[in-house]
């Protein structure tokens, strides 16, 4: 592999100020976005709640169900090793 001299990347005050108001826009936008949001959803938020309450899964479980992986419950106690021996 051929090594070469790092490359100088240098920042100016144009690019600062383009990505200060590129940050601003989106935030703006969110802003309304959320304040759009709030305002439609008002009813239906207390619906999604009492419907998240209902069906209340782990992070495990979603990403269980997302990937379609099914685990199969582990049986339990000694007598699942050792067949019908009791110690």
């Amino acid at each position: 592999m051929l090594r070469r001299k790092p490359t100088r990347l240098e920042l100016k005050l144009d690019d600062i100020e383009e990505f200060e108001s590129v940050r601003k826009e989106l935030e703006s936008r969110r802003k309304q976005r959320d304040e759009a949001e709030a305002a439609a959803g008002g009813g239906e938020e207390a619906a999604a709640i009492g419907a998240l309450g209902t069906e209340h899964k782990s992070r495990e479980q979603l990403i269980n169900d997302r990937i379609g992986y099914k685990p199969q419950p582990k049986a339990g106690g000694r007598t699942a090793h050792f067949g019908t021996f009791e110690f």
